[in-house]
Order: C-alpha cells, then structure tokens, then sequence
C-alpha cells in the first residue's frame, strides 16, 4: 500500500484543497407559476409536472 513518505506542508494541502469548490443548484422557472424548481422535477409551489397536476398542493 502506498504511503506518504514526508507530510505534505499546510500551504501545498490547501492550494491541493483550492479546487474543491461547490456548484450553485440549477433551477430553472417552472411554466405555471414561474417559481424556481429543480429541473426534471414537480414543483412545489403548484404541483405541476410536464403540464398536468401531480401534487396535491
């Protein structure tokens, strides 16, 4: 199994951990309501789905 053979200096962990960044959530305006939803999914706000009524809100 491989091992470090030296410990790796703070400042060469954190400009390693620079790129671990988070991506903002797509949503996209539902066509009903014009609320942000999460695309492929009912809104939460209408119940719409694909144009029809699929939660009881």
């Amino acid at each position: 199994m491989a091992v470090p053979k030296r410990r790796m200096s703070r400042s060469n962990t954190r400009s390693r951990r620079a790129h671990w960044k988070t991506t903002a959530v797509a949503t996209v305006a539902c066509p009903q309501c014009k609320s942000p939803k999460l695309p492929h999914a009912a809104c939460s706000v209408c119940g719409m789905y694909n144009g029809r009524q699929v939660i009881e809100v």
